[in-house]
């Protein structure tokens, strides 16, 4: 609970102005609740048993001035305190997705999105509720219990002393309560995430699940995984109901003590009813904020878990470094030397050499694994050559900036990514929309003949993945977004698979046209598509085994000839 706070409190400053008001306002109701208190003593000793009818008539206004105070005063402590929880809450989801977007993509290969999902969202509400609601009442509450207390000692030390006692004894439970309250959220949120990914996976696999007709299987999984849920989340609620009966049953100890010896002193006449009464009411008024103070101790600990879970992901810092370098000169030449790359205990690339220049095209081929998608990751540093060195100009690509690097450098992998967006937005995604720019890309891609098609051109939004797109349109919009940034590396990963006959020879006339302003890398497939490469790479077990152009490979290399037979 002391670290939570550590934490979540210094982002307090940044917020003076409210703060100051929120305290302002739970100081009022702190003031509020006991003045409430006090007016019980006239009411019985002035006006009931004086009969003073001038206390009588001035009473209702004190009553209404006291309970606008503490009205008032809630207000304003609710919406500042709610202002600044939300506003934290915002920044710290920003901060989050920020992070997220700049680790290593191995992170994201070993990390299942729905698990990344689920401490996004989830995790950061749970969060939220420390930030908006329990800092905040806990400062309102411990206002309340010093004002109240400091009240009930001021009216009888001696009567204060036994419920002053008697409740500190509750600590002992609670602890134990708070400890079991802590193991069960991190469960629930554990079980939460493995909920979240399990939906996840449903939805992004429908059409498998549809086509095998595997409802009934998935709704098996997902309905254990969601009463995995329920179970924990039943744990946290029993935990956390035990709260109450230990603080009813300790505080009805101390209150049945109170009123046998507060009774006596009333009878010995050593205190009058009206200042018995304004003592009982204080301290029935402050049992309520000593048992709610009890059970946002236990809601801390969900708060603590989540809190935790967040920060492994904060934590966790990018082996992919980002150079210093700015990359403003044209891409004249890109060189692998003797480099190697593992993945975990895994070889994926073995002492591959090779040097491209600018105006070149090298084609990529061999079966599945060989390799070849891993070259092109190390080329946009998606990861970092385990040994060996990549040189941009002579220079190594490690010394350049990543958004400079990438800036130079398109890359059009297999799966197709569309953003929930217009088509120009997507052709031009992260850069500002020239819309004449969009149009001539997406005519080198031979996507206006469908764009032109549509409603609203270039304008019209996009669905979910694309999903109001073929995917022969996803694929010819993914190019035109490679195009637009001009590249002087131009990487594409199976990129006109989807294309029909005609289509993919359209644009491969247009790709060829623009082949002596970039360097080319086209991992294939089909052996249809590279056979104008000027270099072809064949790929198999890590390691480049054959190099030329596809008529020598023909002649000289046996694993190219069986790829041409199979492909």
């Amino acid at each position: 609970m002391k670290e939570l706070l550590r934490q979540y409190l210094p982002y307090l400053a940044g917020y003076k102005r409210q703060f100051l008001l929120a305290i302002l306002g739970m100081i009022a109701v702190a003031v509020g609740t006991a003045g409430t208190a006090q007016l019980i003593k006239p009411v019985l000793d002035d006006v009931f048993i004086n009969k003073d009818r001038e206390m009588l008539l001035l009473m209702p206004f004190f009553l209404v001035g006291v309970f606008a105070l503490k009205g008032i005063g809630k207000y304003i402590q609710t919406y500042y305190t709610s202002y600044i929880g939300q506003d934290v809450v915002r920044k710290l989801r920003d901060q989050l997705v920020s992070h997220l977007t700049y680790l290593d993509m191995a992170f994201f290969r070993r990390t299942h999105s729905g698990e990344i999902l689920s401490r996004v969202t989830n995790d950061i509400a749970r969060i939220q509720m420390v930030v908006a609601n329990i800092i905040p009442d806990l400062i309102r509450e411990t206002m309340i219990i010093v004002a109240l207390t400091g009240y009930v000692i001021f009216q009888s030390p001696k009567l204060a002393f036994y419920f002053l006692v008697i409740m500190p004894l509750a600590i002992f439970p609670l602890t134990k309560l708070a400890n079991k309250m802590r193991k069960y959220s991190k469960l629930s949120q554990e079980s939460t995430a493995d909920m979240t990914t399990r939906l996840n996976e449903i939805l992004s696999n429908i059409e498998v699940i549809k086509s095998h007709s595997s409802q009934k299987y998935e709704q098996e999984r997902f309905a254990k995984d969601n009463q995995n849920v329920f179970r924990f989340l039943m744990k946290q609620v029993k935990t956390n109901a035990l709260t109450s009966p230990v603080m009813e049953t300790l505080g009805a100890v101390a209150i049945g003590i109170v009123i046998y010896i507060g009774g006596k002193e009333v009878i010995d006449g050593h205190m009058t009813v009206g200042s018995f009464f304004a003592f009982a009411t204080a301290l029935f008024m402050l049992y309520d904020p000593v048992k709610r103070l009890s059970s946002l101790y236990n809601k801390a600990q969900d708060a603590i878990t989540a809190n935790t879970r967040m920060h492994e992901l904060l934590d966790m810092q990018p082996n992919i470094i980002a150079g210093e370098q700015e990359l403003t000169d044209t891409i004249e030449m890109i060189t692998f030397e003797n480099v190697s790359l593992e993945y975990g205990d895994t070889p994926a690339l073995k002492h591959i050499t090779l040097q491209a220049k600018k105006g070149e095209s090298i084609a990529l081929v061999g079966d599945s694994g060989a390799g070849k998608s891993s070259l092109v990751n190390l080329l946009v540093r998606f990861y970092d050559p385990s040994s060996g060195e990549i040189l941009i100009n002579g220079t190594d690509h490690k010394a350049f900036s990543l958004t400079s690097l990438h800036r130079k450098i398109s890359y059009v992998t297999q799966s197709i990514y569309i953003f929930n967006d217009t088509i120009a937005a997507n052709v031009a995604y992260g850069e500002t929309i020239d819309e004449a720019r969009v149009t001539e890309v997406l005519e080198k891609a031979h996507a206006m003949e469908f764009i032109n098609k549509l409603d609203e051109g270039i304008h019209t939004m996009l669905s979910e993945s694309g999903g109001n797109l073929s995917g022969g349109q996803r694929q010819r919009i993914a190019l035109a977004r490679a195009l637009y940034k001009n590249p002087d590396i131009l990487i594409l990963d199976e990129a006109t698979s989807a294309l029909d006959n005609k289509s993919e020879a359209l644009i491969q006339q247009a790709l060829h046209e623009l082949k002596p302003e970039m360097i080319t890398f086209t991992v294939a497939h089909r052996l249809s598509t590279i056979e104008d490469a000027d270099t072809i790479l064949v790929f198999q077990g890590g390691e480049i085994v054959c190099r030329g152009t596809h008529q020598a490979l023909l002649e000289t290399c046996p694993v190219y000839q069986k790829l041409s037979r199979n492909l």
